[in-house]
């Protein structure tokens, strides 16, 4: 790492196996926390061993791939259990958009882990000293509109739908943003907590402020063995039990959402296949029931034919038709033109990548970036022909509380 941190000698990188260190989150003092957590398994992080804000522009992650070889390159690596995640991590978040900056990658100092039945601590140079202070409150919490008002989103959501009529596009998906202000400095780690218990299906999230609750998994790189969780369509929970069956029922029914899901999977289907030696996509989607809402979901498997790492597989798919459009190019021109914010991370790549290429990515939806007392939070939808603005506005503030929950419990 000496290129990286502008030192005369590469840092020791030690990785050791430990006894199952129980809530993972516990562990994590206040400053600066990094996680990526699924029904309780995954990786923490604290501290900074390098850090970097990635140059924006079409060869950010070509950039960022460099900027690991280097740092990784530069490790003395003591690995005593050798599978993914361990020895040195990078935790990273790239903004949606690739022309935005902000896109951020940090190798922590301490990495805590379990999966799979193992468990380990890497520690990089001198272990560092971080007070674990009690988890607080952010007190009471005030909402404010973000870029647009609910009506003004309303109307664009209608352009953009009447846009796809004319033949522009098959589909661009709109987000819009939520201000919300704590009394009291947000604490990272209530959120995390609150969000890993009550959405254990999901893949919960700290990177460089930007912290939430993803079910939507990128990709999964494991070897040469990938994997990806594709979600396009989406309906709000029931009332009841009989009126969720209905909701669920109806949306794996709709015509609309059904198109929406096919342009994601045919997103996908035609960036991996290049990559792949073998390629498995499903004939039809499954439910995939959230606490606040319920997806159309696809699991798409496959092998790598050329050793790419996880990295190159995140630029190829990024963005996917699932959070930008179809045709992509087109739908990314009308997001700009239209939504009338930056989306900074929201909807864009977040996960981690070690040194071997191995990694997980998922895409930063249900998220807020929190500073201080403040958040923004992001939801959004995909417009197509027949959107209808309201039910659109529905979907987005039903995703919204996700992060409410979190910032509120």
């Amino acid at each position: 790492m000496s290129v990286a941190l502008g030192i005369t000698r590469p840092l020791p990188v030690r990785t050791t196996s430990v006894g199952d260190p129980g809530d993972l989150l516990a562990s994590l003092p206040e400053t600066a926390p990094f996680a990526w957590i699924r029904h309780g398994e995954g990786l923490v992080g604290w501290g900074e061993a390098a850090r970097v804000t990635v140059p924006p522009g079409p060869g950010r992650f070509a950039w960022a791939r460099q900027w690991l070889t280097d740092v990784f390159g530069h490790a003395a690596v003591n690995d005593e259990v050798g599978i993914p995640g361990t020895g040195p991590v990078a935790f990273g978040t790239f903004t949606f958009d690739e022309d935005s900056a902000g896109s951020t990658l940090v190798v922590p100092q301490a990495i805590l882990a379990r999966r799979d039945g193992h468990a380990w601590l890497t520690i990089i140079g001198e272990t560092p000293v971080e007070h674990f202070t009690p988890i607080r409150s952010p007190g009471r919490i005030s909402y404010g509109d973000g870029s647009l008002s609910a009506p003004e989103w309303e109307a664009i959501v209608a352009r953009a739908a009447r846009r796809i009529r004319d033949g522009e596009l098959e589909k661009v998906v709109l987000a819009r943003d939520l201000l919300a202000t704590a009394e009291r400095s947000i604490d990272v780690r209530l959120l995390l907590a609150r969000l890993a218990t009550r959405y254990p299906e999901c893949y919960t999230f700290s990177v460089a402020g930007l912290v939430g609750a993803t079910p939507e998994l990128l990709i999964r790189r494991t070897g040469q063995e990938i994997e990806s969780l594709v979600l396009a369509g989406t309906t709000p929970r029931g009332t009841s039990p009989a009126d969720d069956l209905a909701r669920g029922a109806a949306l794996f029914a709709s015509a609309k959402d059904r198109h929406e899901h096919e342009c994601a999977i045919a997103s996908v289907r035609s960036t991996l296949a290049p990559l792949c030696s073998a390629l498995q996509t499903p004939d039809e989607p499954e439910l995939l029931v959230l606490p606040n809402v319920q997806h159309l979901a696809s699991h798409v498997t496959g092998r790598l034919a050329d050793g790419a790492s996880v990295l190159d597989v995140v630029a190829a798919m990024h963005p996917t038709a699932a959070v930008g459009g179809t045709p992509t190019a087109t739908a990314i021109d009308v997001i700009r033109e239209l939504e009338g914010m930056d989306r900074a991370g929201y909807a864009g790549p977040v996960g981690w990548i070690d040194a071997h290429g191995d990694g997980e990515w998922g895409i930063a939806l249900r998220s807020a970036q929190i500073s201080g007392r403040r958040a923004r939070l992001f939801a959004g939808g995909g417009i197509m022909a027949t959107s209808d603005p309201a039910l659109e506005l529905a979907e987005a503030q039903a995703k919204f509380r996700v992060m409410q929950y979190a910032l509120e419990g």
